[in-house]
């Protein structure tokens, strides 16, 4: 099968944690012993959250004082891309040896006049209690919300059209070669009226951007892998239960987070009503479990994984 894994960036730094680099690699090289095994037997495409990484670097930009003005988010998602990349890369070079593999720093197509430029909602960067994230923001003229019962700062995050480099993933996974690429969403571009690209100021969501591109390279399987082993119905209540296999129809049905699992949700429901494939939300060192139908929430037109002709 072609499997297009989309990496929650809690993978690989965990709330709380400080967010150097050892810790995030250590964090990169257990998630990729999971990763390794599914390439081992299928054809792999993989995305990758930068949330709480381009907030840390955008705080450091702004408080650089050798800068005249911070580094634009495009520019911001171009660095995570090429940090969390490389340390992919290396991992699964170490992890699958003699095989192909590459970390692409992608751009990926947003419209100019996305609604999502007057209201942002993308949560990006570390977490705060309500008094420093409202002294942050006034201090650098950020926008922050709730996030559960802490506080971050939000960007705009505009839907993702199309991932510019995509013909060149395609040719690359029909070569044999496992892809990093489109990490934190695909850095966000426009084309103006000649057709020329140019970054905006946006965190695009990395699920969505997954979903487009699993369609795109005609994927079987679209995984978004996190740290909670399924989707919950009646998330936070005495009601709360777990949803094994399901349909993009009763998934809509139930009414999610924005800010957490809505996103998730809608991408796996658009994946799966496009292309009639599965689609399935899960643990990460559960990945193989999901693809053989045992565990994490499993998304297909009829409820039903696996089906023969997948096996």
């Amino acid at each position: 099968m072609r499997v297009l894994v989309a990496l929650g960036g809690n993978a690989l730094m965990k709330r709380g944690e400080k967010p150097d680099a050892h810790t995030q690699q250590a964090n990169v090289a257990v998630a990729v012993k999971t990763l390794a095994k599914v390439a081992e037997r299928h054809e792999l495409i993989i995305t990758h959250g930068n949330g709480p990484q381009v907030g840390v670097l955008a705080m450091e930009s702004a408080s650089d004082p050798n800068l005249s003005k911070p580094y634009p988010f495009d520019t911001l998602g171009a660095q995570t891309q090429g940090m969390i990349g490389y340390w992919m890369l290396q991992a699964l070079q170490n992890g699958l040896p003699g095989r192909q593999v590459i970390s692409i720093v992608t751009q990926t197509l947003v419209s100019a006049v996305d609604p999502a430029f007057e209201n942002p909602a993308k949560f990006v960067g570390q977490i705060y209690d309500r008094a420093e994230a409202e002294k942050l923001a006034e201090e650098n003229g950020w926008t922050v919300k709730p996030d559960g019962q802490y506080w971050r700062r939000v960007v705009p995050s505009p839907k993702p059209q199309r991932v510019v480099e995509t013909r060149l993933i395609r040719k690359l996974v029909r070569d044999g070669v496992t892809v990093v690429c489109a990490g934190g969403g695909g850095i966000p571009v426009i084309r103006d009226q000649n057709g020329r690209l140019s970054g905006v100021e946006a965190v695009i969501d990395k699920d969505l951007t997954g979903s487009l591109l699993a369609e795109s390279l005609e994927c079987d399987a679209f995984l978004i892998l996190t740290d909670v082993p399924r989707v919950m119905r009646d998330f936070g209540t005495p009601r709360q239960s777990e949803i094994t296999h399901t349909t993009p129809h009763e998934l809509r049905a139930i009414d999610f987070p924005a800010g957490s699992m809505g996103p998730k949700v809608e991408a796996v429901c658009r994946f799966v009503e496009t292309t009639g494939d599965m689609a399935a939300i899960g643990k990460l060192d559960q990945a193989m479990a999901i693809l053989e139908g045992t565990a994490g929430t499993i998304i297909t037109p009829n409820a039903t994984w696996p089906l023969s002709s997948t096996l």
